[in-house]
């Protein structure tokens, strides 16, 4: 039985940023490099709900995660 692996633009953007916050990526690069972190056959999954939240792979990794908010400021 091959079940079906749902993922949200949370599950993406807490991936991306946690890839930004440890710098293995950063916010200037574009959002395929994400898929060098995300097993092959579950990028699809990605890319589709990447494509229905309204974003490119060539967009940047910084606007898949929108404003953050510091604690310390």
């Amino acid at each position: 039985m091959i079940q079906a692996i749902a993922y949200s633009l949370d599950f993406v953007q807490d991936e991306a940023r946690q890839l930004v916050y440890t710098g293995v990526i950063s916010r200037q690069q574009p959002i395929y490099v994400l898929c060098r972190y995300i097993p092959a056959r579950e990028w699809a999954w990605i890319e589709d709900e990447l494509e229905r939240s309204g974003f490119l792979l060539r967009d940047r990794i910084g606007d898949l995660l929108g404003r953050e908010e510091w604690d310390n400021d």
